[in-house]
């Protein structure tokens, strides 16, 4: 299977899904000649022209509105946020009428807008520029949330994303966006609310997305070299509709479960996963605490090698899977 990064995998989703439907059409700040602010959209005005690739006022509250307003009235409109950090400004557009508004009309209205936004630390963006704010919109009953960790699931979670009749907020971690994947060259999807098992193992679940998914799978492999550890790593993928059936079947298998995420551990998705297994038929498995591994609760500082520590880095997910494992062993 061929290789390409993130980013392209974003690009071929939209661009084919655009060939495929007229609707569909991309907005948002420089996504037209410049590209988008990460590159993701180059060359695309090329093809569709600045009608369906458009450049958009410097708003996300104009941006936001006019993707519900045009989903609303048939068209599938693609809204890129440049940093995710912006959907603050469009919050009264996105959650208040756009993920409302089917429900409203009982049904007779559909709103079927993605709003794309790049997130996450590690570009010395400092703290307005690099937060994890997934969790915010987890919480909004009418939206989906999707956070694809590999362009294989980019690909086709955006495709999914782009055909659902429901507004649809996708989450890029922007780290992610050079990394190189297989991804196949026929046509595919990937379902919204399907976890992914990523490796095999008995000892312990670890739960994971985004760019932690990674630094997990390194960790779980030096683990299985160096000391006979078998972690499963397990991937939600999209945490509204969140797979429980998949989470609650590791962790009954493992016994122990860790969640990692790049997002500060105070009201991050994690305490709800831990929520979903503590009161589902996993828990008389447990033999030790659910535990959570995620950012430090401060800002987003500007300094790389504070930037860096403000995040779950390898030791302290190391540490704490092996700490997890020390409940069971005694020492």
């Amino acid at each position: 299977m061929r290789e390409i990064t993130y980013a392209e995998a974003i690009r071929e989703a939209m661009s084919e899904e655009m060939r495929q439907n007229d609707d569909v059409f991309l907005m948002g700040e420089d996504v037209g000649v410049y590209g988008g602010a990460f590159g993701v959209s180059l060359g695309m005005v090329d093809e569709f022209g600045s009608e369906r690739v458009r450049d958009m006022p410097i708003s996300e509250a104009a941006i936001i509105g006019s993707g519900v307003g045009a989903a609303a009235t048939g068209m599938r409109p693609i809204v890129e946020i440049q940093f995710s950090d912006f959907l603050t400004i469009g919050m009264d557009q996105l959650v208040n009428q756009g993920a409302k508004m089917r429900y409203m009309f009982g049904g007779n209205a559909t709103v079927p807008l993605v709003v794309r936004a790049p997130e996450g630390s590690g570009t010395g963006a400092a703290a307005q520029h690099s937060q994890s704010l997934e969790a915010w919109f987890a919480h909004i009953p009418g939206l989906k949330v999707a956070v694809p960790s590999t362009p294989e699931d980019a690909k086709g979670m955006l495709k999914s994303a782009i055909r659902d009749d429901n507004p649809v907020v996708f989450f890029e971690q922007k780290l992610l966006y050079r990394k190189k994947g297989p991804v196949p060259e026929k046509e595919y999807t990937i379902p919204l609310g399907k976890a992914r098992i990523h490796r095999d193992g008995g000892d312990l679940s670890l739960i994971t997305y985004g760019r932690m998914l990674p630094l997990c799978l390194d960790i779980a492999k030096e683990l299985s070299d160096e000391h006979g550890i078998e972690v499963e790593v397990v991937d939600p993928r999209t945490i509204r509709p969140l797979d429980r059936e998949t989470l609650i079947s590791s962790v009954k298998k493992t016994g122990r479960a860790l969640i990692v995420h790049e997002a500060v551990t105070m009201g991050g998705f994690g305490g709800e996963i831990a929520a979903v297994l503590a009161d589902s038929e996993a828990f008389p498995y447990l033999d030790a605490p659910i535990r959570r591994v995620g950012g430090l609760d401060v800002p987003i500082p500007y300094c790389p090698e504070l930037e860096k520590q403000v995040v779950p880095t390898h030791d302290s997910v190391r540490s704490a899977v092996l700490e997890l494992l020390d409940w069971e062993y005694g020492s």
